[in-house]
C-alpha cells in the first residue's frame, strides 16, 4: 500500500503564468462560484427574515443532518433563499439513477453506448432532480406554512411561489456545475459543495475563539481543538491518497521493449481505500434523519411515542452511533460493488494480454481482485466512521460543534486534491504541447 503525493512532480510558478489556458479556467471557475455565493443571500419572496432566522437557531445549529444540509448549502437553507436545497436533489437522483443501472437492462445498455448513453442518462438524471426538488420544495413549503405564528406573510400563495423558485435554484446550479466542469477547473458540482463548506468555517472558527475569550471553553480546550483537527485533516489526506497497488504484467509488451533494449516498465492496478467517495455516508444520515424528520412533523414535543423516536434517533446517541456506523459499513460495500467489476476487470486484462504475478488469468483474477477489494473496502469504511462520529465525540467532551470532521472534511479533502491534480494536469499538458510545437518548428 502506498501513499502519493500530488506535489511529486513539483510545481513551478513560471509554467503557471505561461498556461493561458488554465488562468481562464481557473478565472471562470472563481466567477461562477462567486455567482453561486450571492445567489445563497437572495431570499425567498413571502417570508419574514427575522422569524427564519430565529427558526435556523433553533432547528439548524449544532448539526444533525438538517444541520449538514445547510453546511453544504453554505448557509442558504438557514437563510430560507433560492438556493435552500442547494444540489442535494441532483445528488440524490445521480445516485438513484446509478442504482438503477444495475438492475435495469435498458439503462446499463445505454450506459455501454459511450457519449451518447451518457447524455441520455444525464437526461434522466435531470428529469428526476425536478421531480426531487419539487417534492422537497413542497414539503418545505407546507412545513414553514404549519408553523404558528411561521414566517409565511402571503398565506396559501406561497407555496405557489417557492416551489417553482427553489425548483429553478436547484436546476440553475446543476447547469452552473456544468459549466465549470466543461469551460472551468474541477468537478462544478463538488466545488459548489466544497465552496459552500468552507463560507462557514472562518465563523466557526471564531465562534471557537469565542468562547474561549468568554470562557466558556478553556485554553487547553481550544488547544486540543485544533491539535485535533489538524490531524484529521491530515489523516484524511494519507487515507483519500493510499491505495493498494496490484502489480500488472504484459508479457508481449515487454518482449518488445526488450529486443528494443528498452527498460522494461512496471504496470500497477491501483485500488483505492475509499472507492465509494462520500456517498456512504449521506446515505446513511439520510435513512437516519427520515424516521427524526417524520416523527418531527407529526408530533412536535418530546411526549409520547414520537418523542421515543427523536429520542432514540437524536445524533450524537449510542444507538445513533452505531446504526450510523452499520450504515456506513454496508453503504461501502454496496457503492464499491457499483463502481468496481472484479469480474468485468479480470476479463478487460484477460482479453488485453496481461496478468496478476501468481495468479491464473480469468475467475482467479477476479476472485484475487475481489478478496483485495474486501479487505481495502472495510479498512475504509472504517476511516470514514471515525471521522464521522468524531463530531459527536468532541461536541459531547468540548460542548461545541466540531466543524473538522464528519461528511465536512471527506469533501474539502476530496475536492481539493482533485482540483490540484488537474491544475497539474493542465500544465503538463501545456508544457509538452510547447515541446510539440517547439520540435516541429526544427522539422
Amino acid at each position: 500500500m502506498s501513499s502519493e503525493s500530488i506535489f511529486d512532480r513539483g510545481f513551478s510558478l513560471e509554467s503557471f503564468s505561461k498556461a493561458s489556458d488554465l488562468q481562464k479556467r481557473l478565472i471562470f471557475t472563481i466567477l461562477a462560484l462567486f455567482v453561486y455565493r450571492i445567489g445563497t443571500y437572495v431570499p425567498l419572496p413571502g417570508l419574514d427574515p427575522a422569524i427564519i432566522d430565529e427558526l435556523a437557531k433553533r432547528h439548524l445549529s449544532g448539526g444533525g443532518f438538517l444541520g449538514m444540509f445547510n453546511m453544504f448549502s453554505g448557509g442558504a437553507l438557514s437563510r430560507m433563499t433560492v438556493f435552500a436545497l442547494n444540489l442535494m436533489p441532483y445528488i440524490s437522483s445521480s445516485i438513484i439513477i446509478q442504482l438503477f443501472t444495475m438492475i435495469s437492462p435498458t439503462l446499463d445498455a445505454l450506459k455501454k453506448e459511450g457519449e451518447t448513453g451518457r447524455k441520455k442518462i444525464n437526461q434522466y438524471t435531470r428529469y428526476l432532480t425536478i421531480f426531487v426538488a419539487g417534492f422537497q420544495a413542497y414539503g418545505a413549503s407546507l412545513y414553514l406554512m404549519n408553523i404558528p405564528g411561521g414566517p409565511v406573510k402571503i398565506g396559501g400563495l406561497f407555496p405557489l411561489i417557492a416551489v417553482p423558485s427553489l425548483i429553478c435554484g436547484t436546476m440553475f446550479l446543476v447547469w452552473l456545475g456544468e459549466q465549470i466542469t466543461s469551460r472551468g477547473i474541477g468537478n462544478g458540482s463538488s466545488l459548489l459543495i466544497f465552496s459552500g463548506i468552507v463560507a462557514g468555517m472562518p465563523a466557526s472558527i471564531a465562534n471557537i475563539f469565542e468562547m474561549g475569550r468568554a470562557g466558556a471553553l478553556s485554553i487547553f480546550a481550544v488547544t486540543v481543538i485544533f491539535i485535533v483537527a489538524i490531524l484529521v485533516i491530515l489523516f484524511v489526506v494519507f487515507m483519500e491518497r493510499a491505495q493498494r497497488r496490484v502489480a500488472i504484467h504484459y508479457p508481449q509488451r515487454q518482449a518488445m521493449m526488450a529486443q528494443q533494449g528498452k527498460a522494461m516498465d512496471t504496470n500497477h492496478l491501483p485500488l483505492k481505500i475509499n472507492s465509494a467517495g462520500v456517498i456512504p455516508p449521506i446515505f446513511a444520515y439520510s435513512l437516519l434523519s427520515l424516521p427524526l424528520m417524520l416523527a418531527g412533523f407529526l408530533h412536535g414535543d418530546r411526549g409520547g411515542i414520537f418523542g421515543d423516536v427523536l429520542n432514540f434517533f437524536s445524533r450524537g446517541g449510542v444507538w445513533f452511533s452505531v446504526l450510523l456506523v452499520a450504515m456506513i459499513m454496508f453503504f461501502s460495500f454496496f457503492y464499491t460493488a457499483v463502481v468496481f467489476n472484479p469480474t468485468e476487470t479480470a476479463d478487460n486484462l484477460k482479453k488485453a494480454g496481461g496478468f496478476i504475478p501468481g495468479v491464473r488469468p480469468g475467475q482467479a483474477t477476479a476472485e484475487y481482485l475481489d478478496y483485495i477489494l474486501t479487505r481495502l473496502t472495510t479498512v475504509g469504511a472504517l476511516y470514514m466512521s471515525f471521522v464521522c462520529i468524531l463530531p459527536d465525540i468532541m461536541q459531547s467532551k468540548f460542548g461545541v460543534h466540531f466543524i473538522f470532521g464528519g461528511t465536512g472534511v471527506l469533501i474539502i479533502v476530496g475536492v481539493t486534491i482533485d482540483t490540484i491534480s488537474q491544475i497539474y494536469t493542465h500544465i503538463l499538458s501545456h508544457q509538452y504541447r510547447g515541446v510539440l510545437r517547439k520540435v516541429g518548428k526544427k522539422k
